[in-house]
């Protein structure tokens, strides 16, 4: 039978294995998964019509987290706490203005408002991959 030796790590410090505590950086990977997880839930939630008592803060969690997340992508440049205000009036401002459409038009209803916020985000996500990727490219300056 032939045994597998265990190597100490380049640290070798006490506490360097991978029980330890996450870094900074991993909790907020971490929160930003569990994010997803809860605007995906609201989504298919509020588009499914599901009489749970989640339905509501769930979905509202995904109508103002979308389009949030698509400004702060978007101004990276700022420094944290001014990327979180804007984005966040950014978001309340997309919702609003999505909700004032469809009264205006009379075609109010709330699988119409989630699919238009969350297709608006979508867009607003693909416009800054777009214009990323073209920099990388060396098409846009």
């Amino acid at each position: 039978m032939q045994t597998i030796g265990i190597k100490p790590s380049s640290s070798g410090g006490p506490g360097d294995g991978p029980a330890d505590a996450p870094s900074g950086r991993d909790v907020w990977y971490l929160l930003a998964g569990a994010g997803v997880v809860a605007g995906a839930a609201g989504l298919a939630l509020a588009l499914s019509g599901a009489g749970s008592p989640l339905r509501g803060p769930l979905a509202l969690f995904f109508l103002l987290a979308a389009p949030g997340a698509a400004f702060a992508a978007a101004l990276r440049g700022l420094d944290p706490w001014a990327r979180l205000l804007t984005s966040a009036a950014g978001a309340v401002a997309v919702v609003m203005l999505v909700a004032q459409g469809m009264l205006a038009t009379h075609r109010w209803s709330v699988n119409g408002g989630v699919i238009a916020v969350g297709a608006l985000s979508a867009l607003a996500f693909l416009l800054q991959w777009a214009i990323r990727f073209g920099k990388r490219m060396g098409k846009i300056r």
